[in-house]
């Protein structure tokens, strides 16, 4: 009898070990799908844009970084990279960095809201010394330009197949959402060679300021002056992200742009 009680305590004690093992195996399923949604929410976020870019607004230098304000499309942003020369007015494309708010710099003494730390321009080696040259990728691209009144403008919209204003454009954005369009128009600002395309801001004199419809953005191959008189032939789209905070309600993407009258000399 005692040798059967044994062998029961011996046979429950084996079982309560067995469980006791069996029972860690939740713990090492969790981590494995802990481990599994980390990389799905990663997976699901937004990816940093190519390259940050603009216009050089503003630049000092200070503790080995080159600081600067530059603006694209009516954004601005504050860059540091290694130090480097770099002019107001320059064009530059840089690499993507880390986002850091409430930055303060102890060599300039200044607080940034907002800034991004780049390792440097794309068309120059990256790290320290990289900024040797300027990154300068054109001059000003609308320097001289003459300035045109939105009320001067008066232009005889396209006809023919796809022809549009720019006002139906953002009427019609999300009907013609990936569709060919064609606009007569007047180019009123051009920024060259950023992301290998030109940038131009055009209106025709349809829309209004105040429902923000009368200014379309197009990117092109062609270089076309401000003030030019155009032809525009091109893919539209809707409510297009760039990356790097610039959003288009409606852009016409890789158009043909012919000139069909020269600005006023």
């Amino acid at each position: 009898m005692t040798e059967k009680k044994t062998l029961i305590l011996l046979i429950l004690g084996l079982v309560l070990i067995l469980s006791g093992c069996q029972g860690q195996e939740p713990h090492k399923s969790t981590e494995g799908a802990t481990g599994g949604s980390k990389k799905m929410a990663e997976s699901h976020m937004p990816k940093k844009p190519e390259y940050i870019y603009g216009t050089v607004k503003e630049t000092m230098n200070g503790g080995g970084y080159t600081y600067m304000l530059l603006e694209f499309d009516g954004k601005e942003s504050w860059v540091a990279v290694p130090q480097m020369k770099v002019a107001v007015g320059d064009e530059v494309m840089l690499y993507p960095g880390n986002v850091m708010t409430n930055f303060h710099s102890k060599s300039l003494n200044k607080t940034f809201d907002t800034i991004i730390f780049s390792q440097g321009p794309v068309d120059k080696p990256s790290g320290h010394g990289a900024g040797e040259d300027s990154s300068s990728m054109s001059a000003q691209a609308h320097s001289g330009a003459p300035k045109i009144a939105k009320s001067d403008i008066k232009i005889e919209p396209a006809t023919g197949k796809n022809a549009i204003t720019i006002a139906e454009a953002y009427k019609r954005a999300k009907e013609l959402d990936g569709k060919k369009v064609v606009l007569k128009a007047v180019v009123m600002k051009v920024s060259k060679n950023i992301l290998g395309k030109n940038w131009l801001h055009c209106q025709d004199g349809t829309g209004t300021e105040a429902e923000k419809n009368y200014d379309i953005t197009v990117t092109t191959k062609a270089l076309p002056a401000v003030g030019d008189v155009v032809l525009i032939k091109g893919t539209l789209h809707k409510d297009k992200d760039i990356g790097a905070g610039y959003f288009y309600p409606v852009i016409i993407e890789d158009a043909e742009v012919t000139v069909l009258k020269n600005k006023k000399k």
